[in-house]
């Protein structure tokens, strides 16, 4: 399974990041080249919308995703070029009518064991609209303990680096050396009733692998190899049993675990990818939950100050005693005809009950 991910680079940044060896490299393994390519940005409109890095992107957002350069040319040349062009994570079934984000659907993962039967993805799929998402790192639950959803245990799960790479600190590695994480999905255009297009996806994922088991029951289809993005990319000339053969489980990724900052999507600190150790903690609940997680210490407080008030009437009444004593006092015929209020505590630590008795007929 797949929820969040975390991309801090710019358009700029994730293109280079992006850049991918030629064809014929890749195929002659003799053929040793060191010129890589850079693939093309492609922006789309998308209703308005772009793409913002995030350390904490979710469902809706807008990502960097990489397709084939032959959806958008017929040239020879670009049949295994690729391009770069933002889309938005979740696909949008092409029947839908009316507002694009109320179709009602959960769409962020698409089940590879599913992938024929469904009747939103296998279109997309006989059509070779497959594509690779892109990321530093996903952000993954551990379901596999007993626990509540607020307190499973969150991890960040990327490629493995090189030894001097910490990939939660930016400091140490920049967009040419870093290993984006590379995982399988299909993509679709959707078309709202003015003719304006909007680019979505979904991660293709599986049953987990031994390496991701232990963690939760789900992976996404990750793309390790430039073989396998080539076969995954090329629609034109890879078909569909060799794609789906290209998706096999990851055998070498690195995680740590992070703080529950990550659990509320709204929270972009640069906090939510570091290490648990460091120090990572959840934002201060505000408004109702405030209140609710709060409130405890604070009705104690006030009980114990509206206790000590009580107890201390008595202190503070004492002109009303003196006048009592006086028979003819106006106050004191009128304090006659009141109840009498008793003070009785109900237990050690239990709230003070102010018990009435009727006045003296």
């Amino acid at each position: 399974m797949c929820g969040r991910t975390c991309l801090t680079l710019d358009p700029d940044q994730v293109i280079c990041a992006c850049k991918y060896p030629p064809h014929n490299e890749v195929k002659d393994k003799k053929e040793i080249k060191q010129e890589f390519v850079t693939p093309e940005w492609r922006a789309e409109f998308n209703l308005g919308r772009h793409y913002h890095a995030s350390y904490n992107i979710a469902p809706t957002d807008i990502t960097p995703v990489i397709v084939s350069a032959a959806h958008f040319s017929e040239a020879k040349d670009q049949q295994s070029a690729r391009v770069v062009m933002p889309m938005m994570w979740g696909m949008i079934p092409a029947w839908h009518k009316g507002d694009y984000r109320k179709h009602g659907l959960t769409t962020n993962n698409c089940r590879l064991e599913h992938l024929m039967d469904s009747k939103l993805y296998r279109g997309p799929f006989k059509r070779g609209q497959r594509c690779v998402v892109v990321c530093e790192g996903f952000y993954e639950w551990q379901t596999t303990k007993p626990a509540k959803p607020s307190d499973r245990e969150a991890y960040l799960v990327y490629a493995p680096q090189e030894s001097d790479v910490k990939i939660y600190d930016k400091s140490t590695w920049s967009p040419a050396n870093v290993k984006l994480l590379r995982m399988a999905g299909l993509f679709d255009v959707w078309q709202d009733e003015s003719g304006d297009k909007m680019y979505s996806y979904s991660i293709i994922t599986f049953q987990s692998s031994k390496i991701m088991s232990w963690m939760h029951y789900r992976m996404p289809a990750i793309l390790e190899t430039e073989q396998q993005m080539n076969d995954w990319l090329n629609f034109k000339h890879v078909s569909d049993s060799q794609a789906l053969a290209a998706l096999r489980p990851a055998t070498a990724l690195e995680w740590h675990r992070v703080g529950k900052l990550v659990n509320n999507s709204r929270n972009k600190s640069d906090e939510c990818n570091k290490p648990f150790e460091l120090g990572a903690k959840p934002e201060k609940p505000k408004g109702m939950l405030a209140w609710l997680t709060g409130s405890k210490p604070q009705q104690q407080k006030q009980k114990h100050k509206s206790t000590s008030t009580v107890k201390e009437q008595p202190q503070q009444n004492t002109n009303i005693d003196a006048i009592k004593r006086s028979p003819t006092s106006p106050h004191a015929q009128n304090a006659a005809k009141r109840p009498r209020c008793d003070i009785i505590k109900t237990g050690e630590s239990a709230d003070i009950t102010v018990k009435a008795e009727p006045a003296d007929c």
